[in-house]
């Protein structure tokens, strides 16, 4: 198969079958949605949902936030995977908000790279969710079902299959093809033990051809 026609098929499965396609991540605004992906590194949607809420109460503001210590910031967010460097990534995060962007979340990748805890991942994250941009975030649920579908068979870096995906997936789509990508990862194609019995895509995926 063709992997033009491999891209239409399953783009187009996902289309009819999954039409609405959003981050689990629970947030109000831009800055709560920022907040939540440096947490969510490494860590399950599930658990950020459950500690955001007092860390938001407590801080529902970057300038609050850039007030904080980290040790203030631990406390509401010990629960959560590598706390120690997250609290600093946070109260940085902020006090970068501030300083440089008057507390307004920048919409372009590269200032938000600037920020401390964000990188390329979150960057596009953000730029994806919040500004509805064509930017694709490689998480290793996107990078395993991109390989195991075949849209990229030979990319061997979160970087490389970014481009490949952005190169194939039309535009206008990236943004929700993403959490396609995502959500397929987390509940369909699992890392270990994927449920290929249950899986839609079987016609087109070149990881099921293989194993047949």
């Amino acid at each position: 198969m063709l992997k033009k026609e491999r891209y239409k098929y399953i783009l187009d499965w996902f289309e009819k079958n999954v039409p609405v396609a959003e981050t689990e991540l629970h947030y109000k605004d831009p800055y709560q949605l920022l907040v939540a992906v440096i947490l969510s590194a490494q860590c399950t949607d599930k658990r950020v949902n459950m500690t955001t809420p007092a860390l938001f109460e407590q801080y529902p503001t970057a300038e609050l936030l850039a007030k904080a210590t980290p040790e203030e910031v631990f406390g509401y967010i010990k629960s959560i995977s590598y706390p120690n460097n997250k609290s600093k990534h946070l109260v940085g995060m902020a006090q970068t908000l501030m300083d440089e962007f008057s507390g307004v979340v920048p919409s372009s990748v590269e200032d938000l790279q600037k920020l401390p805890g964000v990188g390329r991942k979150t960057a596009n994250v953000i730029a994806s969710v919040v500004f509805n941009k064509p930017t694709m975030a490689v998480d290793t649920h996107v990078f395993r079902v991109s390989a195991r579908l075949g849209f990229t068979p030979n990319s061997k870096t979160p970087l490389e299959t970014e481009k490949e995906l952005v190169k194939h997936i039309p535009e206008k789509i990236i943004p929700k093809a993403h959490h396609w990508l995502i959500l397929h990862g987390r509940y369909i194609c699992l890392a270990r033990k994927p449920k290929c019995l249950e899986c839609g895509l079987q016609p087109w995926c070149a990881y099921f051809q293989r194993q047949r």
